[in-house]
């Protein structure tokens, strides 16, 4: 087990971590807050759903997540149809235009972890990608749960800067 002094630094690194998730932020097109950004790849990621699990998988209440889910669709980027099931409520899918938005946001957060990275060797990229893994599992993550982890052997996954910023209601 790690002594005080290790998981005291921990901390500051934690604290500190703020400027990376700014830089990453600051990517993200003006019309694609961080939070619509979450739900394009949210949906990208484990495909059509209710509005209930986007809410559980963006760890935010449900009035959070209509105004993201309300940004994206009028943007035209998702669709909300009736879910067969349940009446009350709606399935929502990306649509071709939300592809090509989230695309986008791959392309420009791949673009700058590559340029920032540079130095790092595969392996080490593949290191952290498990321990960040690992980290948020340990924390119990509703994502770590609901789905499996990125691959190991893909060295940068394609959004990493969104896995925390949907924490944080906008």
């Amino acid at each position: 087990m790690a002594e005080r002094t290790q998981y005291e630094e921990l901390m500051r690194q934690f604290s500190a971590f703020g400027a990376v998730r700014r830089e990453l932020g600051r990517i993200l097109p003006s019309d694609c807050p961080s939070g619509s950004a979450a739900v394009l790849i949210l949906l990208g990621r484990y495909g059509d759903m209710r509005m209930s699990k986007l809410a559980e998988l963006l760890s935010v209440d449900m009035s959070v997540t209509s105004r993201h889910v309300a940004h994206v669709a009028g943007r035209g980027w998702i669709e909300r149809s009736p879910d067969p099931a349940d009446g009350r409520s709606r399935i929502l899918r990306l649509t071709p235009g939300g592809q090509v938005r989230l695309d986008e946001l791959s392309r420009r957060t791949a673009q700058l972890l590559a340029d920032r990275l540079s130095g790092w060797s595969d392996d080490e990229v593949g290191q952290l990608i498990r321990l960040m893994a690992r980290l948020r599992a340990d924390f119990g993550d509703c994502r770590t749960h609901t789905a499996q982890p990125p691959p190991v052997e893909t060295p940068h996954s394609p959004h990493p800067e969104l896995e925390h910023t949907t924490r944080t209601p906008a």
